[in-house]
């Protein structure tokens, strides 16, 4: 049996300056009441329904399309544009409700930032090939407000911002086009955030800062109904970080929101459910089926067929325990 403290005892590093706590705000906790304070019952949303008229049902698979030469998962896979069209199809065959594409890795060790022009360089042939042909909506991965907007006139309906709309440039560009964000967790950057796993209390800190960022994305003008939040797994957190958020995730739901789990691939499952392809797979939709459970609206997969029917079987047991 795999001890999950002594997997955190291999991960955790700390900064050696150290990591201030973000202090507990209750009054800034939109659509809730002091979660801080306990467990709050998940509200129900039925639907995403974006700017453009499209409805996506939830629980939703949202597929990974990485056109990157540096991803932790499908390094180069799909660098070539034609492999990356092609792949975008084959998900969408296979079930999933969006196409999530990302040109600049976030990988949790080794990642470096690239500039707008690489990174455009590798999204534009795809978005191209995809423009008009792709029934399903896609979601641009990207911190930077310059490749959101070039996406968004390619036909992108959704912001995955790891940044959580620090950028106030990106919090005005969503709320001008009036597409979807999802706000993540994290702390540092992708090149370094690993330094800055620590905290006094991981789930209160993580609920407080995502409380915290979609009221920032309310004031700068973007609907309440547009707002995804994602708590970040793996984004400077321990595999003991993960899985406390993950046996909490009630929590996050509380907050009237829905909620994106990533957990795909990551290192976490791996060290927990066995490296084998086939461990990490399955691991993969354990961690998918108890979020759907507990009231995930999203799951972000790079292996959609597996990913589609574990949340069906998920949404329908949760449906009965709420019927």
């Amino acid at each position: 049996m795999v001890d999950a403290r002594s997997i955190e005892e291999q991960e955790h590093r700390t900064d050696p300056a150290g990591s201030p706590a973000l202090s507990p705000r209750h009054d800034k906790l939109p659509g809730a009441v002091s979660p801080l304070g306990g467990s709050l019952p998940a509200r129900t949303v039925d639907a995403l329904r974006l700017f453009d008229g499209r409805e996506i049902p939830l629980p939703a698979v949202m597929g990974v399309l990485n056109v990157t030469p540096d991803s932790f998962s499908d390094a180069g896979r799909y660098l070539d544009p034609e492999a990356a069209a092609a792949h975008a199809f084959e998900m969408a065959g296979a079930g999933v409700s969006i196409i999530d594409i990302g040109a600049e890795s976030t990988r949790p060790s080794g990642a470096r930032e690239v500039t707008i022009e690489v990174e455009l360089a590798r999204l534009l042939p795809v978005l191209q090939r995809l423009r008009g042909k792709l029934t399903v909506p896609l979601s641009i991965d990207t911190r930077k407000p310059e490749v959101a907007r070039v996406a968004l006139d390619y036909g992108a309906a959704i912001v995955n911002d790891i940044g959580a709309l620090s950028n106030a440039a990106m919090a005005a560009l969503a709320a001008e086009r009036r597409c979807t964000v999802v706000l993540m967790h994290m702390k540092g950057g992708p090149e370094d955030h690993m330094w800055f796993a620590s905290y006094q209390n991981v789930v209160d800190e993580v609920l407080t800062f995502l409380a915290e960022r979609a009221a920032h994305a309310e004031r700068a003008g973007i609907d309440r109904s547009r707002i995804i939040l994602d708590p970040g797994l793996g984004f400077a957190k321990t595999a003991q970080h993960n899985l406390a958020i993950l046996a909490n995730l009630n929590r996050f739901c509380g907050l009237g929101y829905p909620v994106l789990i990533g957990a795909s691939r990551k290192n976490f499952i791996s060290r927990i459910a066995g490296r084998a392809d086939s461990d990490v797979l399955l691991g993969t939709n354990a961690v998918n089926a108890v979020a759907v459970a507990q009231g995930a609206a999203i799951v972000r997969v790079h292996d959609p067929t597996p990913a589609a029917v574990t949340v069906r079987m998920a949404a329908a047991i949760a449906a009965a325990r709420r019927a």
